[in-house]
């Protein structure tokens, strides 16, 4: 334990968040942009967002925290540490949602890890680093706030132009940061970061509830797929003279379908997906010509992902030999898939088991501003349970007893940590060292 723990009145094993004043702090946000359904419309940079993030710098505040915004609009709840100079660790996660979204999503590890800081804060304790809660900048559409930290954001607003949303730079503006300054945002400088997060998915809940350990998060493939046939006529063109675009596309879902339930050889945890198709002419009584459809594969192995493309494109040739159609694949997107760093995870690992918490390890199949923060500092995560693994919607639900749960293992994991990052200060300008145990 650090000096500041023992000379505290509440000793690191009974120490506990305020379950009650957590969850609501959870309402409170849930209120602002909540929609009829139950839901909430929170996007990035709307009123709403601004109004959101304005309440929770006052929280922060009142927790002891100095907090400041980022040229990329992150906003940074600083409590400090023992030793001020010191690499801060950090938590967080961000208030924007989707447009039909729940109360949850990203919300939960902001307000978590702000009631974290609040109980130290409370109980006068001062670990050994500062502790920092980031709420992230935009993370459901652009990830705008971890890229520009990490130092991998695209600085040509123009990358970012959506037919639905104002310019980037004058929403960055919005929440006060400075698009002109964007390269300001980058840190070097974090200890560690944590985030902790409802799981998104059923995993959990299936095995009873536990507490997620996150081996890490994948890594997300996303392609175009083009399939060109012949439009023609449906009563007069014969069965065995067509050159069905849908036809082809149908099997190369099933494809799809059967590359993400291979198991063996080290399958298993992949997921893939066609979530969106656009066919032409689109009419009930000619057959269809063209077909655009979406791929999404996910999986923690790039290895993997390399394997799953060349089944499928292997499959796709012969589909097109078979249906008379050419099938073209373009690649849209590719996320890199980020372990957690072992020492974190065993951390967490350790942190539940002394407070008798069950716990289940599983990849992150989402992104998350976590993955982004890897490129710059070691990362881990927490899930707690998604009922029904429903998520970005207004039925998404965790009861209060895991959403208390896991802000209790977030805060014994930040302390666990602040000890595995040994400090000192340097002689002759009182800065502190890190050094890893």
């Amino acid at each position: 334990m650090s000096p500041a723990i023992i000379e505290s009145s509440t000793t690191v094993d009974v120490l506990r968040i305020n379950g009650e004043r957590l969850m609501q702090m959870m309402a409170d946000v849930a209120a602002i942009g909540s929609l009829p359904n139950g839901g909430v419309r929170r996007l990035a940079f709307s009123p709403e967002d601004v109004v959101a993030r304005k309440l929770v710098r006052s929280w922060m505040e009142s927790a002891g925290m100095a907090v400041t915004i980022d040229a990329a609009g992150n906003m940074i709840g600083l409590y400090q540490g023992r030793f001020p100079h010191a690499p801060a660790l950090a938590t967080g996660s961000h208030l924007d949602t989707v447009p039909n979204a729940g109360i949850y999503d990203g919300t939960y590890g902001v307000i978590a890890g702000v009631e974290v800081a609040r109980t130290l804060h409370e109980q006068g304790i001062r670990p050994d680093h500062p502790i920092e809660v980031i709420v992230f900048a935009d993370e459901e559409r652009t990830m705008i706030g971890s890229k520009a930290m990490a130092g991998k954001a695209n600085l040509d607003p123009n990358f970012y132009e959506h037919p639905h949303y104002e310019p980037i730079e004058m929403g960055v503006r919005a929440i006060g940061g400075n698009w002109d300054q964007l390269p300001t945002a980058q840190r070097a400088s974090l200890a560690a970061f944590v985030e902790l997060h409802v799981e998104q998915g059923p995993v959990l809940e299936a095995a009873g509830n536990p507490m997620g350990l996150v081996t890490g998060i994948v890594g997300q493939r996303r392609y175009l797929i083009d399939i060109d046939g012949s439009a023609s006529h449906a009563g007069t063109t014969p069965m065995t003279m067509r050159q069905d675009a849908l036809v082809a596309a149908s099997q190369v879902v099933l494809a799809v379908n059967r590359i993400g339930e291979k198991t063996g050889d080290g399958y298993g945890d992949q997921v893939a997906t066609v979530g969106a198709m656009k066919l032409s002419p689109n009419v009930a009584n000619t057959i269809p010509g063209r077909v655009e459809m979406t791929l999404d594969m996910r999986d923690l192995s790039n290895a993997r992902l390399d394997a799953m493309l060349a089944d499928l494109e292997q499959q796709m040739a012969d589909i097109a030999d078979a249906t008379g159609t050419k099938i073209s694949i373009k690649p849209q997107l590719r996320n890199e898939p980020v372990p957690v760093n072992s020492h974190i995870y065993n951390a967490i690992s350790q942190v539940c088991e002394r407070l008798n918490l069950p716990t289940q390890a599983l990849p992150s199949r989402a992104s998350h501003d976590a993955q982004i923060i890897a490129n710059i500092t070691d990362m881990g995560m927490i899930f707690v349970p998604s009922q029904g693994g429903i998520s970005h919607s207004e039925t998404e639900y965790t009861s209060p007893e895991h959403c208390i749960q896991g802000a209790n293992i977030l805060l014994h994991t930040l302390l666990k940590l602040d000890q595995h990052y040994r400090c000192s200060e340097t002689v002759g300008d009182a800065k502190a060292n890190v050094k890893v145990s």
